[in-house]
């Protein structure tokens, strides 16, 4: 989830093989649709860089992507004047991503996790636990920031709910991961330990981050926070996956 304004991207990448499969997990029909239909969104946005020419000029192009954030996503001190087309926002935000970088950093934490969450949830509760507790995400950082003018827009916070029911639901999952401060040498780690490293730094980052423009990392950990419990809640008295997953 970020604010239009500026983009701070710093991701961890893997993929998780299921051993007991034999393979990569598949399907996962809502996961990939929810890929294909933010790139889709992105494709036809004024973000892509794709038909600038029609716009005339610079300016005009500028223009057009204010009004197209301003239009699609969240601004905190007009959600709460309980209007219909503000209340709205935080569902078409999870929708809207603000530059390539911010679009393929989400997508491919979503491509990574999303799969065997939506296995293990079914298609129908994984496609109304993702838009719920996305939704939800961008409503706790409204909350906080009710005085922001700010725009938000993105799928960080139902990404981020996806992680944390990840984190409950696989905990012995392994993943392949690259860091930048490790010269993106690829190491295996248990998943948990990459989500809550993740959920660390986003905490950290939320008690340094001030009212400007930047990342919302509060944001990020309410839906973390969000998807950790609910699956705490509808999975605790089942079976978890103890499965000792390999990663490619």
């Amino acid at each position: 989830m970020i604010d239009v304004r500026r983009f701070d991207w710093r991701a961890s990448a893997g993929k998780v093989r299921d051993s007991t499969a034999g393979g990569t997990v598949g399907g996962a029909p809502v996961t990939y649709g929810l890929i294909a239909l933010c790139c889709a969104i992105f494709l036809i946005s004024p973000l892509s860089g794709f038909g600038g020419a029609s716009y005339g000029s610079q300016d005009a192009l500028l223009a057009a992507q204010a009004g197209y954030f301003e239009r699609w996503g969240v601004i905190p001190a007009e959600l709460w004047e309980g209007s219909g087309r503000a209340l709205a926002t935080p569902f078409t935000a999870l929708f809207v991503h603000g530059s390539w970088l911010h679009l393929l950093g989400n997508l491919l934490f979503l491509y990574v996790f999303g799969a065997m969450a939506e296995e293990r949830m079914g298609r129908v509760q994984f496609a109304l636990f993702y838009v719920g507790c996305g939704y939800l995400a961008l409503v706790c950082y409204a909350a906080v920031h009710a005085d922001s003018e700010q725009t938000l827009v993105g799928a960080s916070g139902a990404i981020s709910a996806v992680l944390g029911a990840f984190l409950y639901l696989f905990p012995k999952a392994r993943v392949t991961s690259l860091f930048p401060f490790l010269f993106f040498l690829p190491l295996r780690f248990p998943a948990w330990i990459v989500l809550v490293f993740w959920f660390g730094l986003q905490w950290a980052a939320a008690q340094a981050a001030d009212a400007g423009p930047g990342v919302a990392y509060l944001a990020h950990v309410a839906g973390f926070a969000a998807g950790f419990l609910y699956a705490w809640v509808r999975y605790r008295g089942g079976a978890r996956a103890f499965r000792s997953d390999q990663a490619g």
